[in-house]
């Protein structure tokens, strides 16, 4: 996982797609991944209280969890 476009990045984006902050745990960057997922599924855990209202919030963070993980550089 040395170079941005490297199959781990890859990997790593993948499973920031199907789980916020996977990705960078999968990367050795646990801080990172501590981070992301708390404040990613505490935005949509106040967006389904909401009725979405959150979710402009939610959804973009999700987006840049998966695209730090894919342009990550050790």
């Amino acid at each position: 996982m040395s170079q941005q476009g490297s199959s781990g990045n890859v990997i790593a984006a993948i499973a920031s797609f199907f789980f916020a902050g996977l990705g960078q745990l999968v990367q050795g960057r646990i801080l990172a991944a501590i981070l992301f997922c708390l404040t990613t599924y505490a935005a949509y855990g106040i967006a389904s209280f909401t009725l979405g209202i959150f979710l402009i919030i939610a959804i973009p963070l999700h987006i840049w969890c998966i695209v730090d993980a894919a342009r990550y550089r050790s």
